[in-house]
């Protein structure tokens, strides 16, 4: 095996790693991908950064989809990162900050961006989705023939439209900026 072989599959096997540690929810796993855990979601202009920040998220969002689930469809290699395209699966069962839960489950398709610096170490996880499809999905699964699924309908389109309020963090144009330190501090 070539020294670049090599380190595509070493980063591979980390990516695919990081993916079954997720879904199983072993999140000290997770987190021991990265030297230091940041996660840069690019439609909501999100970024959780540090281990603290990391965890928040994880219990956010296991909280509102507990059985939250990857299906891989395809990993490319790039000079600096490992390139997923995947569907992320689950039922919304719980709030999502003030988003109530809807009960709808949801299929999106999502493409994650695993950067590294140097062959082995992680910098950041960087995810790109449609918001709208997501949206729309969480929304197909409310009953607007009745008052009860009207209501809910009105309290989920208002925390979305607190959570479309809340202060956007930045994400750096280029990668340099990633990988130079922490652009965006949340957990002190």
């Amino acid at each position: 095996m070539t020294a670049a072989a090599d380190v595509r599959a070493r980063r591979e096997q980390l990516v695919l790693d990081h993916f079954h540690d997720e879904v199983a929810q072993q999140w000290d796993d997770v987190l021991s991908t990265f030297p230091h855990p940041r996660y840069e979601i690019v439609p909501t202009q999100t970024v959780h950064d540090g281990g603290a920040a990391v965890r928040g998220y994880y219990d956010e969002t296991r909280r509102a989809f507990p059985d939250q689930r990857h299906e891989m469809i395809a990993l490319r290699h790039a000079d600096d990162a490992v390139i997923t395209e995947f569907y992320l699966l689950g039922t919304h069962l719980g709030p999502l900050g003030p988003v109530p839960a809807t009960g709808a489950s949801f299929k999106v398709r999502m493409t994650a961006y695993f950067v590294f610096r140097g062959d082995d170490e992680l910098v950041c996880e960087r995810i790109y989705f449609d918001q709208l499809s997501f949206l729309r999905q969480l929304l197909g699964g409310i009953d607007l023939k009745s008052f009860g699924g009207v209501l809910l309908l009105l309290k989920v389109l208002r925390g979305f439209g607190k959570m479309s309020r809340a202060p956007k963090d930045i994400i750096p144009d280029g990668d340099e900026e990633t990988v130079a330190g922490p652009t965006v501090r949340r957990d002190g």
